[in-house]
């Protein structure tokens, strides 16, 4: 019996400065833990240059994927798509009277708005709020705001077709051809040099054959 706890005791010894041992190998090369699950950084277009100041956080994706045909309803209750805009460079606001952000940032797509009127730029906010209280709100909120038109997605469903999957407020960029070109979640200066200079790279490409 004694002899049966000294071989336990040694390979118990054993065990412990295994995991020890194993440990500190981990804990000198932390890249050996999940180095697989580790994934490699998105690939951003040319358009990441643009990221800087208040929209330092543009995501440019060099991937380029059609807009959501997701159906949505104008001021009238007609049916509405992103793709209804294709031809122009479309500036995408998702906001809602609920989201403090939204609010903020409302002037300055209006005051960008105002800057391109009569060119190929639209700048689109859509509301997403559900009740009609709160819709009529809305309304009255953008009217404050021109040139800005009301758009609404009462399903508060849009949000989640987009690449910030559901975050307030989101702003998305097309190009000519209705591709997402960029994106942004959260509160930003969209009259900003920098922003303004985004649009205008997307307006100088070549419209689609």
């Amino acid at each position: 019996m004694k002899i049966s706890k000294a071989v336990f005791g040694i390979a118990a010894g054993v065990l412990l400065i295994g995991v020890i041992g194993g440990a500190a190998l981990l804990y000198a090369n932390p890249g050996l833990i999940n180095k697989g699950d580790v994934a490699a950084p998105e690939a951003k277009s040319e358009l990441a240059r643009f990221a800087t100041g208040s929209i330092a956080r543009l995501e440019t994706p060099a991937e380029l994927v059609a807009a959501t045909d997701y159906v949505f309803k104008t001021r009238d209750g007609a049916d509405a798509r992103l793709q209804d805009f294709r031809g122009k460079v479309v500036v995408v606001n998702l906001w809602a009277m609920w989201c403090a952000p939204c609010r903020t940032e409302m002037p300055t797509l209006a005051a960008l708005s105002q800057a391109y009127q009569g060119t190929d730029a639209v700048v689109l906010p859509i509301n997403v709020d559900a009740t009609e209280d709160a819709i009529a709100d809305a309304t009255s909120f953008i009217d404050v705001h021109e040139p800005l038109p009301m758009y609404s997605d009462p399903k508060f469903q849009l949000p989640f077709e987009l690449p910030g999957k559901g975050k307030m407020p989101q702003t998305i960029l097309l190009d000519r051809q209705g591709r997402i070109r960029a994106h942004f979640s959260g509160e930003a200066d969209w009259a900003s040099p920098e922003a303004r200079a985004l649009v205008d790279a997307l307006l100088a490409e070549p419209a689609a054959a």
